[in-house]
């Protein structure tokens, strides 16, 4: 029976029988070997196409079993692969051996035995192989497939909020709806400011109890149709619709700002305060009017000068002056 599917390596020199590894592997029907001079030989193969089973040697000159073992590991590390390594020995004793496992070795065959004991060390090793190549491959199709779930994902997984991406399509329809009926699309932007320290002060478990704190209140002092979102880690925001852009000024949303800036959060460790700084940016323009990432980006950029002066700082986004 031919086994296409498995690729051995035998690395070759002449300090073991080449003829005797040869005869094993035909007779079981592997097709795919190659065969490698030396230690540095089998590495430039492996670099060009790995292998499911490795034999060697022991002792070779330049690099031994074991050092080869090691970077047989590097190469499979960088490949998402395992290669399933047999080192051909004469040495005797429970010292040895356990150094070698140690090493990245996964199995041995002893020279004096090499007839009898080879070939169903090949079969043990082709099932060992197969199984965790397929767990390897199922891993990083199970990694790909939940960084395009991530990636697609409208909601923050920590407090339920949308995202980034959630916030610039609802503020999008909202500055479609403005466009088209009128009145004006706002952008609340709440920084929590020192985040970095917290980070450092407490462990991640306490971090994640003050931010779903800081979104239940926010939800709490927000309108019903006002739409609550998470754009970093840092930085809360609210989209919404007003009948007049007047309507979006500092003294309006000082309310929020209050209800949410220097409050005690309760966590497990205790209750926490936190300092934030909120920035607006509003627009009612129904030509020529901003894209919702230029509405978030124009209220990121604010942030600093709304903590620098402790005020709520508005923009409201002005049409482009007309050449006449």
């Amino acid at each position: 029976m031919t086994k296409p599917e498995m690729s051995i390596l035998v690395v070759d020199d002449a300090r073991f029988s080449s003829a005797m590894i040869n005869r094993v592997i035909g007779n079981a029907g592997y097709k795919d070997v190659r065969h490698a001079a030396s230690a540095l030989d089998a590495l430039r193969k492996l670099e060009e196409r790995s292998c499911h089973i490795l034999i060697a040697d022991w002792l070779m000159p330049e690099i031994d079993g074991l050092e080869l073992s090691q970077r047989v590991r590097q190469v499979d590390e960088s490949n998402n692969h395992f290669t399933y390594i047999i080192l051909l020995t004469a040495r005797e004793g429970v010292e040895a051996l356990a150094h070698a496992f140690d090493q990245g070795v996964d199995d041995f065959v002893n020279k004096s035995v090499m007839n009898d004991q080879l070939l169903p060390r090949l079969y043990a090793a082709e099932r060992i192989s197969t199984m965790q190549n397929r767990l390897l491959i199922e891993n990083q199709q199970l990694i790909e497939a939940n960084a395009r779930l991530k990636k697609l994902s409208t909601h923050d997984a920590l407090t339920g909020f949308g995202n980034r991406e959630y916030a610039v399509k609802r503020l999008g329809d909202t500055l479609r709806h403005v466009a088209s009926r009128g009145g004006a699309a706002c952008f609340l932007l709440i920084t929590i400011n020192g985040f970095d320290a917290l980070r450092k002060q407490y462990p991640p478990a306490i971090v994640s109890q003050l931010l779903v704190a800081i979104s239940r209140r926010l939800r709490q002092l927000i309108r019903p149709l006002d739409i609550a979102v998470r754009v970093s880690p840092n930085q809360f925001g609210v989209v919404m619709q007003q009948p007049d852009i007047n309507i979006c000024n500092a003294q309006n949303f000082r309310r929020l700002f209050d209800g949410v800036n220097l409050k005690a959060y309760k966590t497990s460790t205790g209750f926490i305060s936190v300092k934030i700084s909120m920035t607006m940016t509003a627009s009612d323009l129904q030509h020529h009017g901003p894209t919702a990432e230029a509405i978030i980006e124009m209220a990121q950029s604010t942030t600093r000068q709304a903590a620098d002066s402790d005020t709520i700082v508005v923009n409201h986004w002005e049409a482009p002056a007309t050449i006449t």
